[in-house]
């Protein structure tokens, strides 16, 4: 699990990554060229980043490499400039790194390769880089979108068991839910409280969206289905769908598990104000 995101503080996918990394309460940090300048002027002092005491673009790009135990590159398009050197750096000192060209892989495609990588390299420390905002417009919301994806399903990885794994008896159920209630608090409670505001924070939409990754897992784990007729029965309830449709079910449970975070989170920030 990633626990650190550094970056360059450039515009761009720099920038897209520490404002993710603000919006979900991952501590950032990286190094910047002395004078925390970057195309559209000096980085506001919100970006926890560490000045180089000279104007070196490529030393601000060594350091955030060889500091961090992988880079992740994201562009539209082949690697150019500083982004270029900086995947032939990652390359010469032999770092783990991984480039995402979007033009060529669709953004839920993207999600899940990252999520495999950042596992298989037992990624902690999250270098990102990429292209600044003029030379791709739009790329700060798109890997604001693709990082949440990515980030989500590793949440989900960490709640589930090991993909693959059957049947439900595996899984430490003492007793199947029979409610849409249970279903999401047995999910809640595999899950960190870190991970539970990181959930709150999404949006329902970007949540059914995750349906066909870890749907799945959800049926198999609840026994969804003919196997457990009360708990579709309450979906049905709480949905409207008719039959047996498993994965309608899903998106019931998904929407509950959103919506109990949610609660928790509120009530939490009612104790802290008072």
């Amino acid at each position: 699990m990633v626990k650190k995101i550094i970056s360059g503080g450039q515009t761009g996918v720099d920038r897209a990554a520490l404002d993710f990394a603000i919006k979900f309460d991952i501590p950032h940090g990286g190094w910047i060229i002395k004078g925390r300048w970057a195309e559209d002027g000096i980085l506001p002092e919100k970006y926890m980043l560490q000045e180089i005491p000279e104007s070196s673009y490529p030393r601000r790009t060594l350091k955030n490499i060889v500091e961090s135990d992988g880079t992740l590159l994201i562009s539209r398009g082949p690697l150019t400039g500083g982004s270029e050197y900086t995947r032939k750096m990652a390359i010469s000192r032999n770092r783990p790194h991984l480039h995402i060209d979007l033009s060529r892989t669709g953004q839920f495609q993207a999600a899940e390769q990252i999520r495999n990588w950042l596992a298989e390299e037992k990624i902690e420390i999250l270098n990102v880089a990429g292209p600044r905002s003029s030379k791709a417009p739009d790329i700060h919301k798109t890997v604001l979108d693709l990082l949440e994806t990515a980030f989500f399903l590793e949440i989900i990885d960490s709640a589930l068991p090991t993909r693959g794994a059957k049947p439900f008896e595996i899984y430490k159920i003492n007793k199947l839910p029979e409610t849409v209630d249970e279903a999401a608090e047995n999910l809640i409670s595999g899950l960190s409280f870190a991970d539970r505001t990181k959930i709150a924070n999404m949006s329902p939409d970007r949540l059914r969206r995750l349906n066909d990754t870890f749907g799945e897992e959800i049926i198999t784990r609840f026994a969804l289905g003919e196997k457990n007729p009360l708990l579709m029965s309450s979906c049905r309830a709480s949905s409207g769908f008719e039959g047996d449709d498993a994965k309608a079910a899903v998106e019931v449970i998904i929407d509950r598990l959103c919506d109990r975070l949610r609660q928790k989170k509120n009530v939490l920030k009612l104790v802290k104000s008072g």
